[in-house]
């Protein structure tokens, strides 16, 4: 008796979608100790994260599945040419404000979150920043454990970055 190989049948719809302008910038931290677990995130803002209501569902759904698997989620948007607060629409699908950026939030700012139990209760805690320019940037804490941080100096960063580009 013979195998046969399986021809899958024609697809249900063809769509013209153009993916190549989805631009991901991002730092990603697994822990060797267990397995290779990814444990954090830091999503650096495109401005195509931005420039249509599908990339930035598509960004927002992202981080949104980041943090349901109990990953932490640094977001640093430094974008001025969209008016767009991408951390503002994650808390919207989840449901949740920040009131910290009152009614209006910045279209520049840097967050992170991590979700973390309670006693046994589901909690989100965040660290959120807006941004200004002429400003220092803020240190986010990158979550590696529930009791390990570590730093994430963006004015450091990008003092370092201008000094080896010669920008400065």
């Amino acid at each position: 008796m013979g195998t046969a190989t399986w021809a899958p049948p024609e697809p249900t719809s063809v769509l013209e979608a153009d993916l190549s302008e989805q631009y991901e910038y991002e730092v990603l931290v697994y822990d060797q100790s267990r397995g290779r677990t990814l444990v954090a995130a830091i999503e650096i803002v495109s401005p195509a994260n931005k420039d249509r209501p599908e990339n930035r569902r598509a960004f927002v759904s992202k981080c949104a599945a980041l943090l349901q698997s109990r990953v932490c989620v640094s977001i640093v948007d430094l974008v001025t040419t969209r008016q767009f607060n991408l951390y503002a629409d994650l808390l919207d699908l989840i449901g949740q404000k920040d009131l910290t950026f009152g009614p209006t939030p910045p279209s520049i700012y840097a967050a992170t979150c991590r979700g973390k139990k309670v006693r046994e209760r589901p909690r989100l805690e965040i660290w959120a920043y807006p941004l200004v320019v002429g400003r220092a940037l803020p240190t986010l804490p990158i979550w590696l454990q529930d009791d390990l941080a570590v730093s994430l100096d963006l004015e450091l960063s990008y003092e370092e970055t201008c000094r080896a580009l010669r920008i400065v």
